[in-house]
């Protein structure tokens, strides 16, 4: 007795293939936007701050705070993301 092969038809290889391509292209793009909006929640202007040198930003006065998860761009270290309390 004698079986023939089943494989796979050249219709499902090439199916398979555009929707693999379709899934790298959208996890391109996503990954892609993604960095946009991650640079865009790091910056303090975003966030509603503003880089200041640290001795400028008085949070002893509960009107301001400091974000720092945010890195101000300055080269000097002193400078911090300073928010104004509403």
């Amino acid at each position: 007795m004698q079986k023939k092969a089943q494989g796979l038809s050249l219709n499902v290889i090439i199916v398979a293939a555009i929707a693999l391509l379709v899934l790298v292209i959208l996890s391109v793009v996503f990954m892609t936007r993604m960095r946009g909006y991650n640079a865009s929640v790091q910056d303090c202007k975003h966030n509603g701050g503003e880089c200041v040198p640290a001795y400028q930003c008085d949070t002893s006065t509960g009107q301001y705070t400091v974000l720092s998860h945010i890195q101000c761009p300055q080269q000097d270290q002193n400078y911090v993301c300073c928010v104004k309390l509403t």
